[in-house]
């Protein structure tokens, strides 16, 4: 079996990464490990630059977001009972950010490419990458295959094997001394933009899914037991952590699916060997506080899709050559901004009083100061600028 570009994983990276190519004209085939059920389910972030908007819009899988998605122009930050806007929109010229869950935008690009007759294969595992004659082999029930393809994208994930096929790899990693427990609740959200609260008793995050269904994040420690946390409990905490002078008031309900994700950065340096390329988590791991998980794995795969068909239309490698720098400079902008995010916001379990003052100090210079608040949203909504 052959194909132009072989994909591994069908997440969002890998989905879009398809669709992109084929609107060039680029046939290729993506391999997923896991059946259809399952990776329409899989609850990942749901922030979207307004980038990445306008990325899946020209991809043609842009008509149900723009439908559903919640625009939002700012965000708030709440310290000390108190609440205070940061104004996106106008400390940025304009830009905003969406609201529209990963899975969403997984069951829009698997209906997208299956109606175009595109290759998906479920419950295909990628057994192993060659690079170099480069190749997918995999297991499909119960059955071996090799793929030939002209270049392979590993969109596979932390776990996956691509990164592994890649030799000299350089890595760089930070863990954090916390993690999140997360909360899917069937209750219409109490804010119309995201909440993000510090708190002598930790971090909390009030985020949205839709009209009627709530995204909420309590700052745990990442090896407590998620039987320890029954759902009064949760709302229990939440409502301390959201607390504010002037009685604003937590909604509660039904909590449909609860879990508790440790921490990580991570960076996987270089992301292309010979005809592989890495993308999306495969290459690189943020702390979900800046939210640009997702908007990386966009960003990434687009870049690679105008670096393939540069190469199929004039031969050019240009485009090829320059992937892992070019994806690199936006990973690591992002990476700053993420752990800047995390440490300004969390609780260390280590920090003393005086670390703690300090921190209110820097949250209250960022809603006192225009420039301070420019710096937050212009990263908050991508357009930090890199050299």
């Amino acid at each position: 079996m052959r194909t132009k570009v072989a994909i591994s994983g069908a997440g969002p990276a890998g989905l879009l990464l398809s669709q992109l190519l084929h609107l060039r004209g680029i046939d290729s085939v993506v391999l997923e490990s896991r059946d259809r059920a399952y990776v329409e389910k899989r609850q990942r972030a749901g922030m979207l630059e307004q980038g990445t908007v306008e990325v899946l819009r020209r991809s043609g899988v842009g008509a149900r977001l723009d439908r559903e998605g919640l625009t939002h122009h700012g965000l708030e930050l709440r310290f000390g009972g108190v609440a205070h806007r940061i104004a996106l929109t106008e400390l940025t010229a304009g830009h905003t950010v969406t609201i529209y869950a990963q899975t969403e935008i997984v069951k829009d690009l698997i209906d997208a490419r299956l109606e175009a007759g595109g290759d998906i294969r479920f419950g295909a595992e990628v057994l192993s990458v060659d690079p170099g004659a480069p190749s997918l082999t995999y297991r499909q029930d119960g059955q071996t295959h090799t793929l030939d393809c002209d270049f392979v994208a590993g969109c596979d994930g932390f776990h996956g094997v691509s990164r592994t096929a890649v030799p000299g790899l350089r890595t760089y990693e930070r863990e954090y001394p916390f993690g999140w427990l997360g909360v899917l609740a069937e209750v219409p959200p109490s804010t119309e933009e995201l909440i993000y609260a510090y708190s002598e008793r930790g971090f909390a995050l009030h985020s949205l899914r839709s009209p009627r269904v709530s995204r909420l994040y309590l700052q745990v420690d990442p090896d407590e037991d998620i039987d320890d946390w029954p759902d009064d409990r949760i709302w229990s905490e939440l409502r301390a952590r959201f607390a504010t002078h002037d009685g604003w008031q937590l909604r509660d309900g039904p909590i449909l699916e609860k879990a508790i994700t440790p921490m990580r950065s991570f960076v996987a340096e270089p992301m292309r060997h010979d005809r592989l390329f890495l993308a999306g988590d495969a290459a690189h791991i943020v702390p979900p506080t800046g939210a640009k998980g997702l908007n990386l794995a966009i960003s990434d795969v687009t870049v690679l899709a105008d670096a393939l068909d540069a190469w199929y239309d004039s031969g050019s490698e240009e485009l090829i050559d320059a992937y892992s720098a070019t994806c690199l400079k936006r990973v690591w902008r992002a990476q700053h901004f993420a752990s800047w995010m995390t440490t300004l916001l969390h609780r260390d379990p280590t920090q003393d009083s005086f670390g703690h003052r300090q921190q209110l100090a820097h949250l209250e210079y960022l809603a006192a100061s225009t420039a301070a608040a420019t710096t937050l949203a212009e990263n908050y909504v991508g357009v930090a600028p890199t050299l």
